[in-house]
């Protein structure tokens, strides 16, 4: 579907988020009743966290691939109509969902169908310029009890030439197994979103701007990163002190060798774009400012305080992101410490920014978050995954935000101060901006204890769920409502 950004309403919920038997979300039947849902109150865009396969701690922008989808998202009721799985099996408590599947494979591989090994074999080659090494080394990773690449044996940490065929020879099954699962998630994603695009409602994504130091992508592409001689990080990412953290935040990723990357003509970029056009209609850079320049902290720095600003090529990247996929639909996330070279290089290439309605009522006239100021070329929210739900941030205030948010209704104060937080909500609908995201806590009127995550905390974060009991017809009817005032709704 080519996505153009018109005026429009979405939805932010990530697929973690969704109604599930299993302890979180996935890509099965209550994935489709969201879309449909997204569908009845007229919404044209849903928009998720990455799908990536993560680490231990969840987070969506910590992964294992750049590629790879996340198989806690796969569908255990779909393989059962597959015929893969048994209802007995599907309901095992002592399985994991890794263990499920590897099970369903198993017993795809009894009685094979010509139409799936078609489908796979189909798959794996047109995936191959990933697939083949993220499924080396996410069973090197799992013969070697989970640890990173950095810490197994020489050879297959320096990738050397024969241990990697044999492990290759030997690893086969496991392999297969990591392909089949990967098959899975693609396959199931592409066909919600397929229903998707038939209801005219598009998938927005979201690429994280740095991949995790214990990944594929690292393992592989070692010089593409700023390694020393024994492959360890020499500097680590993360942003300077700022509203959500007095010290910064430390996020611990490698950061990029970009002279390297730019004498193959960002070529590992370019196929990490081809995968996320395939899987979304629109997609936001996250910490879009670092294509412009990065904050570099010292790896052996615990906070982020002493960084330092380095240029990075992002004119030359988007230039040749432009030129392989003219069509696909960008979103800078430009929050944070923003200079005239990262708005420069955002409106040279025609990507539309983003305005946190949260961050508005600091009680400066030329606050640019404020409603009245928000341009058309924006993406508007009252909050993201890394603020407080609405509700919550409104009843943390302090008295002089509070007025000044206030004052903002002038006439319509105390209706508004009683109807958070879809006074906000409404807000956000009525701006300039073409696009217009809510999150799902929002509709629901949920508090702080619904938050998806505390930037700059490890843990506690990224499990947050809903359930359709919480949905009541009066917030449907309101939030449908909205939509359509604000000339809004998807037909």
């Amino acid at each position: 579907m080519n996505q153009q950004l018109v005026r429009q309403a979405g939805v932010l919920c990530h697929i973690s988020s969704l109604p599930s038997h299993q302890h979180i979300g996935d890509l099965g039947p209550e994935a489709f009743k969201f879309v449909d849902f997204l569908h009845e109150i007229g919404a044209g865009v849903w928009q998720t966290l990455p799908l990536n396969m993560t680490h231990a701690d969840g987070s969506p922008y910590q992964s294992l691939s750049a590629h790879a989808g996340n198989p806690e998202f796969i569908s255990l009721e779909f393989l059962h109509e597959k015929k893969w799985l048994s209802k007995a099996t599907l309901t095992h408590k002592s399985l994991s969902k890794q263990q499920l599947i590897n099970q369903a494979y198993k017993n795809y591989l009894t009685k094979p169908d010509a139409e799936t090994q078609y489908a796979i074999s189909v798959f794996c080659e047109a995936q191959s310029f990933w697939l083949d090494d993220f499924a080396l080394f996410l069973a090197l990773r799992q013969r070697f009890n989970l640890a990173g690449w950095f810490q197994w044996e020489d050879a297959y940490k320096n990738r050397d030439e024969a241990s990697i065929k044999s492990a290759t020879i030997l690893l086969a099954q496991e392999i297969g197994a990591i392909k089949f699962t990967q098959y899975l998630f693609f396959s199931q994603w592409l066909a919600l979103k397929s229903y998707a695009n038939a209801k005219n409602i598009a998938l927005f994504g979201d690429i994280p701007i740095f991949v995790s130091f214990d990944s594929a992508d690292v393992w592989c592409h070692p010089h593409l990163f700023k390694l020393d001689a024994d492959k360890n990080m020499t500097v680590v990412a993360g942003v300077p002190p700022d509203y959500f953290s007095a010290t910064g935040q430390r996020w611990g990723n490698p950061h990029y060798n970009w002279q390297a990357m730019q004498e193959n003509g960002f070529s590992w970029w370019l196929q990490r774009m081809r995968t996320q056009n395939a899987l979304f209609d629109m997609v936001r850079i996250d910490h879009f400012r670092g294509l412009e320049a990065a904050w570099e902290i010292p790896a052996t720095d615990e906070t982020a305080i002493n960084g330092y600003w380095v240029q990075a090529p992002g004119d030359q990247l988007l230039a040749v992101i432009k030129q392989n996929f003219p069509y696909m639909v960008l979103i800078a996330e430009d929050l944070g410490v923003i200079t005239d070279e990262v708005n420069t290089l955002r409106e040279k290439y025609g990507l539309p920014g983003m305005k946190i309605l949260q961050f508005a009522f600091s009680g400066q006239e030329d606050n640019p978050y404020l409603p009245h100021h928000v341009q058309v070329d924006s993406v508007v929210y009252t909050g993201t995954h890394d603020n407080d739900t609405s509700l919550g941030w409104f009843n943390a205030l302090g008295e002089q935000e509070r007025d000044y948010f206030t004052q903002y209704f002038s006439a319509n104060a105390p209706e508004a101060l009683l109807n958070m937080p879809q006074s906000l909500v409404e807000m956000a609908l009525n701006c300039q901006a073409q696009l217009a995201i809510v999150p799902m806590q929002d509709i629901l009127c949920l508090g702080t204890e619904h938050r998806m995550n505390i930037p700059g905390t490890a843990i506690g974060n990224w499990g947050w769920r809903f359930d359709w009991k919480q949905l009541k017809v009066r917030q449907q009817t309101k939030i449908k409502t909205l939509i359509k005032k604000s000339k809004r709704l998807n037909t």
